[in-house]
């Protein structure tokens, strides 16, 4: 992934050790570990914190595909994965604190799929995909596909960490069956971030991943977090799997109206499949995720079920208070993309540290 510019102290020292490599020098973690202290005690909003985020979203990026330039081998380096479990641990308890979890059933299949519909059913959050289908103008739509990016891209990866944590059994093929088509079934071109990959194309957008980091606002960068937060960390199995059940669960008719919308603005097939591929397979995938891979995942590990709803709740959660701010901008006649900043945390600083460190920019 493209590098993007510091919004921050945090992400300051944290893309300066980054940059360091291997030879990062013991300062240069002290002023990264000074740095999270004193991020993590003024932040009065974790979830809408931009420094936090970033620095959050890039240790994660260094276990999918990694950043341009920088050594593959810092993955494990232990000084970053100490910054990182301190940094998950405020944005869990954030999210904690922040999401509504519904009343457990009986940890039986079909009670388990019955809560997750009733928690999709009653969701009454800001409607992005009835705005995009009737009033969206060209600029807004080229905003919604950049907004996107940041998950669609690399659409399903964050899902596919949780297929070695669960044990043999329904869970599991339920996952691996979803997440099958999601990668086109084993063809390329079909794979689902390679069609949304299509459909920013269309728009004359670019497609290289995380070439537009520095205008995504920290509550899309926390929602692409939560995911790698569940399915990084093996005791939260049943969030990531609670996750991707309401994620399909509230994809099919969103997507019905997203694909009105491109079409309203004179966009054909090759924009809106993605779209209308959507409508489909999420049809079928909310069934098995449900019942199958949340319900399943409750019957075989019931100690997991609060945290399945949690992570259902969490999907919900945070895209109302995104598309509430992405509303808000587009009514008002604003962008709902970040300014970027010309602080002394531009790239041009951040180059001149790592010259007077001696270290690649």
């Amino acid at each position: 992934m493209l590098v993007p510019a510091p919004r921050g102290e945090l992400t300051y020292a944290l893309l300066n050790a980054l940059h360091a490599g291997p030879q990062a020098t013991a300062e240069q973690y002290g002023k990264l570990d000074d740095a999270a202290s004193l991020t993590l005690a003024g932040s009065t909003d974790v979830l809408r914190n931009d420094d936090l985020q970033l620095a959050l979203f890039l240790l994660y990026e260094l276990h999918y595909s990694g950043l341009n330039g920088i050594d593959p081998d810092l993955e494990w380096q232990p000084e970053l994965i100490r910054v990182r479990r301190r940094l998950e641990a405020a944005f869990e308890a954030a999210l904690r604190q922040a999401v509504p979890v519904p009343a457990a059933p009986a940890p039986v299949a079909e009670q388990v799929a019955e809560t997750l519909f009733k928690l999709a059913d009653d969701d009454d959050g800001p409607s992005v995909s009835r705005f995009i289908a009737r009033h969206a103008t060209e600029e807004q739509l080229r905003e919604f596909l950049i907004l996107r990016s940041v998950y669609q891209l690399r659409e399903a990866d964050p899902h596919s960490w949780a297929i070695p944590r669960l044990a043999v059994g329904r869970a599991k093929a339920a996952l691996v069956e979803i997440q099958a088509d999601e990668y086109g079934g084993g063809r390329p071109e079909r794979m689902h971030s390679a069609l949304f990959a299509r459909t920013m194309a269309g728009l004359g957008l670019d497609t290289e991943y995380g070439c537009y980091l520095d205008r995504i606002p920290a509550l899309v960068l926390a929602s692409s977090n939560a995911m790698s937060l569940f399915g990084l960390n093996r005791r939260l199995r049943g969030c990531i799997a609670g996750h991707l059940a309401a994620f399909e669960m509230t994809s099919s008719i969103p997507n019905s109206f997203y694909a009105r919308g491109f079409k309203r603005a004179g966009y054909g097939p090759e924009v809106t499949f993605y779209f209308d591929e959507h409508v489909e397979a999420d049809a079928v995938h909310e069934q098995i995720a449900a019942r199958d891979l949340a319900g399943g995942l409750a019957e075989a590990e019931p100690e997991l079920l609060e945290d399945i709803l949690f992570g259902a709740a969490t999907v919900l959660t945070l895209d109302a208070l995104q598309g509430g701010e992405q509303l808000a901008a587009w009514k008002e006649g604003r962008s709902a993309l970040r300014e970027t900043s010309s602080s002394r945390f531009g790239t041009q600083a951040l180059d001149a540290a790592a010259a007077a460190a001696g270290v690649p920019a």
